[in-house]
């Protein structure tokens, strides 16, 4: 069988960037990564508790300096996040800052608003976890899906739906494709998502790949 790479970390110094940028020492290397996955987490958790739609964030960066964590959130919708919670970018920092407990390190937060939202993996892998939660069937999915993607001008999409779909006992993978999605293509630049949806029947792998521009 083929051996499965990550796109992203396929292409990482050619057309994909580092979501976290700071320096530290050896010893201190898996604490930092430990602090980046909890500030990740705790964010995600706070938008999904506090938006009225699903989908919400595309990635988080983090940039750490001596004296200052920044934190910028990319997402779709930020305006749905700011009318629910006024206060909401405020109280998120203050949270943060006791959890992490940052003496001498300042915290801050910044949203930015992605111009086409969804051309972005994580927002329409949100989008297929929130339909197939509500019982709508997969295949109707993926296609609203392929839909969506084709107002982002985007070149290609390949959406794959694995574990037991529709609630069969035997667990198999469907997937649909759309355009061109060269994976072996270093120079093409890909964005990736796997997600996980919790569906009364169990677990589901939510796969996406969109090929955005060429090579």
């Amino acid at each position: 069988m083929g051996q499965k790479i990550n796109p992203l970390g396929f292409r990482l110094g050619t057309t994909q960037s580092h979501h976290s940028l700071w320096f530290a020492q050896p010893k201190n290397y898996s604490e930092g990564l430990q602090e980046d996955q909890k500030i990740r987490n705790s964010i995600k958790n706070y938008v999904q508790k506090n938006m009225r739609i699903v989908e919400g964030i595309a990635r988080i960066e983090i940039q750490k300096r001596i004296d200052l964590i920044q934190v910028i959130i990319y997402m779709g919708f930020p305006n749905l996040l700011i009318e629910s919670r006024p206060r909401g970018i405020e109280e998120l920092q203050m949270n943060l800052q006791k959890e992490f407990y940052c003496v001498n390190r300042k915290l801050n937060i910044a949203i930015t608003k992605i111009a086409k939202p969804y051309g972005n993996p994580n927002i329409l892998a949100e989008f297929i976890a929130g339909q197939l939660k509500n019982r709508v069937s997969f295949r109707k999915a993926m296609k609203k899906v392929i839909e969506l993607t084709e107002q982002a001008d985007t070149k290609g999409i390949q959406v794959q739906i694995a574990g037991r779909i529709d609630g069969k006992e035997i667990a198999r993978v469907e997937w649909i494709r759309e355009g061109r999605v060269p994976l072996q293509t270093i120079r093409a630049k890909i964005d990736y998502c796997s997600y996980t949806v919790r569906t009364i029947h169990g677990v589901l792998g939510i796969k996406i790949w969109i090929f955005i521009d060429g090579e």
